[in-house]
């Protein structure tokens, strides 16, 4: 194994670690400021889900791997890759925005691969579209919907229920449907990192290019993943939970099953998308079915610009630092 492949691999750990720490808030963030799990066992519960559910396909992974991009890329581009998406990671996390982890990886290989090969020709922009801008907009949105309809349902059934028992009815309801969307956090979010580890292993020839995810590779970022999501993420945690709307017990359970399912549904196409944009679009579904002015829209523009701005940007930054890693290679 060479050394640039071992440095790929430390750098898809170091990003793998900061994804599971920068979105640990997706998962928890309406179950902490709600009560119904104190922190620590929160993120806990959080970091076993998302293990398990890193395990369980790898839809998501293949489409980083071979749907994006059509060469085959030096190691030093695939770092180049990594070490602008971390930095991105890391800078958004330091002013506390939720923004995309997934989105970040992805726009920094498109620019990383436009500076190796000097065109664009070599960029899969139909796969692109498909699989990365088309879910970048539909997934906040079925989140939304999905928030606004299952909100409105609860007040339907829960309506004639004392506030009381509706509260700890949900209270302990909450629990499993962050647990469902840790879960689904895992399944969608740590394959980006199998897939670049992948795209790695064949450059690398250790792989034909036909392969599959290996098993090492699913447990390797599935642990990674797990023992980011441990450190927590308290900065974001306090924008997704408490910065969107009022959060009542039901507006968490209800955002976090509707989030849960649209990432699954995603998953299950083969679309790496944001777990930040789904749940945080899912509070504002669910915020509005009390009332829009329930909801603090200020906030949701500013999340909005930090969504549109992250793949041209984190495009430019993998240009640039493949740009400067290539002088070192």
């Amino acid at each position: 194994m060479s050394g640039l492949l071992i440095a790929v691999l430390v750098a898809a750990s170091i990003f793998e670690f900061i994804n599971g720490f920068h979105d640990t808030a997706n998962a928890i963030a309406t179950t902490v400021y709600t009560r119904a799990l104190p922190p620590r066992v929160a993120i806990l519960c959080s970091a076993c889900m998302n293990f398990l559910g890193a395990l369980m396909s790898e839809s998501v992974a293949l489409t980083i791997a071979t749907g994006l991009v059509a060469v085959k890329l030096d190691l030093y581009v695939i770092l180049a890759a990594l070490m602008g998406a971390i930095i991105w990671d890391l800078f958004t996390w330091w002013r506390a925005i939720p923004s995309s982890s997934s989105h970040a990886l992805i726009g920094s290989l498109i620019g990383a691969t436009i500076v190796y090969t000097r065109g664009t020709s070599s960029v899969i922009w139909t796969g692109v579209l498909n699989k990365v801008v088309i879910p970048l907009f539909t997934s906040p949105l079925i989140g939304f919907c999905l928030g606004f309809v299952f909100m409105r349902l609860a007040f339907e059934v829960f309506a004639k229920m004392q506030l009381s028992k509706a509260n700890a009815f949900f209270h302990k309801a909450q629990i499993a449907s962050s647990m469902f969307m840790a879960y689904s956090h895992g399944n969608n979010d740590a394959q980006k990192t199998m897939g670049i580890i992948t795209i790695a292993l064949i450059s690398s020839g250790i792989l034909p290019g036909d392969a599959g995810v290996p098993l090492w590779v699913k447990i390797f970022c599935a642990t990674v993943m797990a023992l980011g999501t441990s450190i927590g993420g308290q900065r974001i945690m306090k924008t997704v939970g408490s910065g969107v709307t009022k959060l009542e017990p039901v507006m968490g359970f209800v955002s976090e099953t509707s989030s849960a399912i649209a990432i699954e549904t995603m998953t299950a196409l083969g679309a790496p998308v944001s777990t930040t944009q789904v749940i945080t679009t899912s509070i504002m579904g669910a915020g509005t079915a009390r009332g829009a002015k329930k909801v603090k829209w200020g906030i949701g523009y500013q999340m909005l610009t930090a969504w549109i701005v992250t793949l041209p940007a984190t495009m430019l930054l993998g240009g640039f630092v493949s740009w400067i890693v290539g002088f070192i290679f």
